[in-house]
């Protein structure tokens, strides 16, 4: 009998080869050796963490520079928490009160990843970042190169409890056929990251750290299933399969409709000028999400209005006049803290003040970006929408209309808070378009954290209650004649994709490397196939039942 583990489908496609099973820590020999460090003094031990820290930072910006889009966000925030001022308080406080240096980081960490881990939400998700963090820390103090993923010459399929931003940036498609990792869920980093790599991966995979140690596993990133030791041939000849169909996409140039010429657009998001250049040269209809805030996480203060308009006129300039590029502004607080925007010690900030609530107690910071964003738009001659993140209410959607109105802009907000889909209609009557975060939706929908293995079933787009607000607010778009677009992490799933056409949605935004498979799937079916699989998936019990009864009304 061959064992198989279930977990949580993250990018689809098929991949077979030896497990390479990974643990990301420092040598306990090492330690053990290191001791003390021979500090007399808590200041001189102090020292040596901060040049540590110090090291551990350049290395996550030096990979930064050499990544792009929400990889090179990711990396830079990393390199933030690392130099974190509260955490190095915490250190220094621990090493006055006696303890020995890597005593005092372990501490110091732990209490960080208790606050986290309290607030829940998206701050729960850094605490893989915080644990990696250490782990480089102490192998810098102890003089051990920092720990990491070792990939053999050799393709394989890496299997870990998690992996670190670090960890997961730098790996190479040509020998990682899959990740599986037993923590996590579909938004967190490590999922995002393989999306924008077009790695096939399954993530909440229970057990499977235990299970795949010198096995072979067959990888179904669509089903989200781990098959551990299957018959070689049967395994080949479905990757084989799965190789050829994958192939075919790199030829689909678009534009994007279903098989019957109904018109769905697909863009691209992006986080910088080098990934916007990238998808400018793909099939895209142009940018659902320009990710502001990615481009300001190293500031310590807010760029000028010249230095901000310069930003985003690289973005906006590769898609001329005839694609248009949606900027949201800043969506700074929770997991993206931005030194010059966000408000320190929130006791709970994936509730607190982050996104448009930024601007309630500091009008200037939300003028001056739509100030820039109309100055680059009028410099590049781009067609540029704007969108305000974290709308909850009617009369937060009509003071950003009016305002962006006044600067020459087409306004939206983001459907992220439930209420927002409530009032879907009269949210539209004040602006000219909504776009659904489905990562943010659905954590607040389900009241369940983003990184919590244990709730990646309730975590996943596919939950029937998420999809309700989706078509609710895709029939006030109807009703409005107005467009609703997915920008979230759902749209990348080219199985989803197709039951929110089902539902309503006008366009899908995606990482670029999903623009193919998305758009050549969509090809494949009718308009009406899409409202058939849209039904029967939210009328199934649980996301697997719906994914199961729409992928069984997929076309042979």
């Amino acid at each position: 009998m061959v064992t198989s583990i279930h977990g949580t489908p993250v990018v689809p496609g098929l991949a077979f080869g030896p497990a390479l099973v990974t643990v990301t820590d420092v040598s306990p020999a090492a330690v053990e050796k290191y001791g003390d460090g021979g500090f007399t003094d808590p200041d001189d031990a102090l020292a040596a963490y901060d040049a540590a820290v110090e090291a551990v930072a350049e290395g996550f910006r030096r990979k930064a520079s050499a990544a792009d889009g929400a990889t090179a966000g990711v990396l830079t925030a990393s390199a933030g928490l690392a130099t974190d001022r509260g955490l190095r308080a915490a250190v220094r406080k621990n090493l006055r009160a006696g303890e020995p240096v890597l005593t005092a980081v372990d501490h110091a960490v732990e209490q960080f990843v208790t606050v986290f881990t309290g607030m829940g939400g998206l701050m729960a998700e850094r605490v893989t970042d915080l644990r990696d963090i250490r782990s480089r820390v102490v192998a810098r103090l102890v003089g051990e190169p920092e720990p990491g993923v070792t990939l053999p010459d050799g393709p394989v399929v890496l299997v870990a409890t998690d992996l670190a931003p670090a960890d997961t940036a730098g790996l190479d498609p040509a020998l990682v056929l899959a990740l599986v990792t037993e923590r996590g869920g579909p938004t967190s980093h490590t999922a995002i990251i393989a999306r924008q790599l077009g790695i096939p991966c399954v993530v909440g995979a229970t057990g499977v750290v235990a299970a795949a140690s010198g096995h072979t596993l067959l990888v179904d990133g669509a089903a989200g299933t781990v098959e551990v030791d299957p018959d070689p041939a049967t395994a080949r000849e479905r990757v084989d399969r799965d190789t050829e169909a994958r192939a075919e996409l790199a030829h689909w140039e678009g534009p994007g409709r279903t098989a019957d010429g109904h018109p769905v657009k697909l863009m691209a998001n992006v986080a910088d000028a080098a990934s916007a250049q990238a998808a400018a040269d793909g099939p895209v209809a142009g940018v659902g999400l320009f990710r502001t805030e990615l481009c300001f996480l190293d500031r310590d203060t807010e760029p000028t209005v010249e230095e901000q308009a310069a930003v985003y006129a690289d973005v906006l300039a590769p898609f001329g006049k005839d694609r248009n590029v949606v900027v949201r502004t800043l969506d700074a607080g929770s997991d993206k803290p931005i030194a010059f925007a966000t408000h320190p010690d929130e006791e709970n900030p994936a509730l607190g003040v982050r996104g448009l609530r930024l601007s309630f107690t500091d009008h200037g910071l939300l003028e001056r970006q739509l100030d820039a964003v109309a100055a680059a738009a009028e410099k590049t001659g781009a067609d540029t929408w704007v969108m305000a993140p974290m709308v909850a209410t009617v009369d937060e959607a009509r003071d950003f209309a009016t305002a962006a109105r006044e600067r020459g802009l087409v306004p939206g907000v983001m459907v992220e808070v439930p209420s927002a889909a409530l009032l879907a209609d009269r949210v539209l009557a004040e602006v000219d378009f909504l776009s659904i975060g489905t990562n943010d939706l659905t954590q607040y929908t389900m009241a369940a954290d983003r990184l919590c293995s244990d709730l990646a079933h309730l975590t996943d787009p596919w939950q029937p209650a998420v999809l309700q607000l989706v078509e609710m607010t895709a029939a006030a778009g109807r009703r409005a004649g107005k467009p609703i677009g997915v920008c979230g992490e759902a749209a990348a799933d080219p199985l989803l994709a197709c039951v929110l056409v089902g539902l309503g949605v006008t366009s899908l935004s995606m990482a670029a490397a999903a623009v193919r498979p998305v758009g050549a799937r969509l090809g494949t079916v009718t308009l009406e196939q899409c409202r058939a699989m849209s039904r029967v998936a939210l009328a199934a019990p649980h996301p697997a039942a719906a994914r199961d009864a729409a992928r069984a009304l997929l076309p042979s």
